[in-house]
């Protein structure tokens, strides 16, 4: 499978802005926007909500702790030590994204407004088109067996 080089302006987009820092500001935006442009309200789904966060915790959560048993690195720009393929990384390749976008995705079904459904849908881009094309570069410069692993595991689900 043929891959681009990450642009260097790319990298350092990843180096100053780590991917918490940003959903969270994206939530302050989201919030701000809503209080300054209030739009017509979606309907709010407080139990889809609260199973679609608590989920996205759970798998964003096992993720990180598989980082911590394997005493690898979870920022993105660090080295990698290991390539983690079992558990939660059996069934998509970035589980802690995944867990993040669901948890914007569960604030955005509680408040119902478009903004916070916006920023979830633009988080989602973000590293879909950003970190995630960055961090497969290196996992395949780093592991031989990454190609394999992201032929069989899909990026998300």
């Amino acid at each position: 499978m043929k891959y681009q080089r990450v642009k260097p302006a790319v990298i350092a987009l990843i180096q100053k802005y780590r991917p918490p820092r940003i959903a969270m500001t994206l939530v302050v935006v989201a919030a701000l926007l809503q209080l300054l442009v209030p739009l017509d309200p979606l309907p709010s789904v407080p139990l889809a909500a609260a199973l679609v966060g608590s989920l996205g915790f759970a798998i964003m959560l096992r993720a990180w702790w598989l980082f911590r048993i394997e005493g690898t690195a979870i920022c993105p720009t660090a080295r990698t030590t290991t390539l983690i393929t079992r558990d939660v990384y059996a069934l998509t390749r970035n589980p802690m994204y995944l867990g993040m976008v669901m948890m914007l995705s569960a604030i955005a079904l509680l408040a119902g407004a478009l903004t916070f459904y916006a920023a979830a849908i633009s988080y989602f881009l973000l590293l879909n088109i950003v970190f995630c094309p960055y961090e497969e570069q290196k996992l395949r410069a780093t592991f031989n067996e990454y190609d394999a692993y992201a032929s069989r595991v899909r990026r998300w689900i």
